[in-house]
């Protein structure tokens, strides 16, 4: 299980290289966006699909690759695999069939946000993305809040302002950081309260690339 760059090409790290470049074979969320990354790395692959929508069939694949002798690596998008991506599914598969699941640590959105974050606290919870479904996600959120704890979640350049929105009626004097577009060229961090992030975006043409939500936690004693 190979963790990729999020944005920039270069904080992929030298186990992963050796790593895509000695298998038999590469599994990937999309094959456009590795062969991308490999082509970068001059690295001559076969690359074959697995998603969400066919994991489990894909699965399935692998195994019988294993069973051959043959060895495999596993690619999401950008991060860490099963961390809000694919990979949880074939992990447990392929482990079950009595091969070992390897991880190859690498980059991940909730790790970049978390050390620049500057909140403190002993732990921050990570939701990965809450329900496009207004009232799921303003009754997730109001219990996120009601914990206490640091929290971090994703969200689409769609859906920014409405969970902003969200975020300022539950808790208008909480603290945030929002990641746009980390590690890639028009990235940007944005600091304050939801409503003071909230502000900045609606001043934008227009709202563009990925999004991570830092939450501070409450001030304990």
């Amino acid at each position: 299980m190979v963790g990729t760059p999020i944005g920039n090409l270069k904080d992929i790290t030298i186990r992963a290289l050796e790593v895509l470049k000695a298998v038999d074979t590469i599994f990937c969320e999309d094959t456009r966006r590795t062969r991308k990354l490999l082509s970068a790395w001059e690295i001559p692959a076969k690359v074959v699909s697995l998603r969400a929508q066919n994991e489990e069939q894909e699965s399935d694949r692998v195994i019988r690759l294993l069973r051959d002798g043959k060895n495999a690596a596993y690619a999401s998008d950008a991060g860490t695999p099963g961390l809000s991506d694919p990979g949880s599914v074939l992990c447990r598969k392929v482990r079950e069939a009595g091969f070992p699941v390897v991880p190859i640590p690498g980059p991940s959105a909730f790790g970049a946000l978390s050390s620049v974050g500057g909140f403190g606290g002993k732990s921050i919870l990570f939701e990965g993305f809450l329900s496009p479904k207004g009232g799921k996600r303003r009754s997730r959120l109001a219990e996120l809040l009601q914990r206490g704890d640091a929290f971090l979640v994703y969200e689409s350049p769609f859906r920014i302002l409405k969970l902003l929105d969200d975020l300022s009626d539950l808790s208008p004097e909480q603290p945030i950081l929002v990641g746009r577009e980390m590690t890639k060229l028009h990235e940007e961090f944005l600091e304050g309260t939801a409503g003071d992030v909230a502000e900045v975006l609606r001043r934008k043409e227009k709202i563009q690339g990925e999004f991570s939500v830092l939450v501070s936690g409450k001030k304990k004693g």
